[in-house]
């Protein structure tokens, strides 16, 4: 057993509350949902580190190979590199090319606020426990300017998924997923050859239950907090993308039995995961005060006030921040709640707050920033 399953104890009951008041009845771990989540712990993703064996043991092939394979899926390749495209081919029976773009859409409609709950609410939230930080402070990537280039890097990745047709093959969104995907093996193959590593401890290093946790904060608590932004998001829009999220996991080496699917499945999957995390440490606070501080998407005085609505106040007293009041949320909940409960309701509504989505965006690329109204 990993000696960081269940550590949070009490605090991680009350971090994950929230989310078991939400997932419907009966969502308590039963025997077996407790079992998969210890086994996941030391699960990795297989193909995955079968091709960073290639690139980095038995130098087989090179980086730039895996970078055109991943370019030009068609074209011919090493056979390592084969072998792990096979692996995404031919996609899961369940795929809907109607409902990716169905939730590539609906992602792209929430507008700016999508920016403000990535950063304030997933990943900020993400920081509340240490469960899945330590990879990412063993690669020199906490704070300074690589939080910035962390985040753009997250926002680029996040515009390619959600673009029009971003997931088929060859696609920008559909690359960047496999190139983050091979990023990750290489990581985690580095590490688990690290003697320092604390197997017993800590579990493999880039493993299913936080690749699990991290899928569903981006689109679990990424829906859950667009509502509390005052943002209409309806049932099938919802649903449309629980469906985009699941198929990104799955390219990403995330098994079906950790992929959410539908959003009560996915509240009850990060409950049961944030339930069993341990609690914040140093790294989680040096990491959310560099994320706060770093004044993308908003600047500070107006984050804290998204974030302190989006987590509470003692989400934010754990990562060493200042609550604030809610005083901006609560101008962004009186904005959506006209634009997309009022305005979006009548004919053409969704079409032009799409239309405005987009508009911000480009204005966004062009000045080379996230936005900041």
């Amino acid at each position: 057993m990993v000696a960081r399953f269940g550590s949070g104890g009490a605090w991680a009951e009350r971090a994950a509350r929230p989310l078991r008041l939400v997932a419907g009845p009966g969502a308590r771990p039963t025997a077996d949902d407790l079992a998969a989540l210890r086994a996941a712990l030391l699960q990795r993703d297989e193909p995955g580190a079968t091709l960073a064996r290639a690139l980095l043991t038995d130098r087989t092939i090179t980086q730039a190979q895996v970078r055109d394979a991943l370019a030009d899926p068609g074209a011919a390749a090493p056979a390592p590199v084969e072998q792990f495209l096979d692996t995404v081919r031919v996609r899961p029976s369940w795929v809907d090319d109607e409902q990716l773009d169905r939730g590539a859409e609906a992602c792209r409609t929430f507008g700016f606020d999508a920016s403000r709950v990535l950063a304030y609410g997933s990943l900020l939230g993400g920081y509340r426990t240490a469960a899945a930080l330590e990879p990412l402070v063993r690669t020199g990537r906490l704070t300074g300017a690589e939080t910035a280039r962390r985040i753009a890097e997250t926002t680029e990745w996040w515009r390619a998924v959600t673009a029009p047709g971003g997931l088929r093959p060859g696609a920008e969104g559909h690359r960047l997923t496999l190139h983050v995907r091979v990023m990750h093996a290489m990581v985690n193959h580095r590490l688990e050859a690290d003697p320092s590593w604390d197997r017993a401890g800590r579990g493999v290093p880039i493993n299913q239950y936080d690749q699990a946790s991290t899928l569903g904060v981006f689109s679990t608590s990424f829906l859950l907090h667009l509502r509390l932004l005052g943002v209409r998001v309806s049932r099938a829009d919802g649903a449309a993308v629980m469906h985009l999220w699941s198929y990104v996991g799955a390219l990403m080496g995330v098994a079906d039995r950790w992929l959410p699917h539908t959003e009560r499945r996915g509240r009850r999957l990060l409950y049961h995961l944030l339930a069993h995390d341990p609690p914040p440490d140093a790294n989680s606070v040096a990491l959310a005060r560099a994320l706060i501080d770093s004044g993308a998407p908003e600047p500070r005085e107006r984050a804290l006030s998204v974030a302190t609505w989006l987590l509470g106040p003692a989400a934010l007293r754990d990562l060493g921040l200042p609550p604030r009041p809610p005083w901006f949320a609560l101008s962004r909940v009186a904005s959506n709640v006209a634009a997309t409960h009022v305005a979006g309701r009548f004919p053409g509504g969704h079409r032009r707050l799409l239309a405005r989505a987009e508009r911000q965006l480009r204005h966004s690329q062009a000045a080379g920033r996230h936005p900041h109204t």
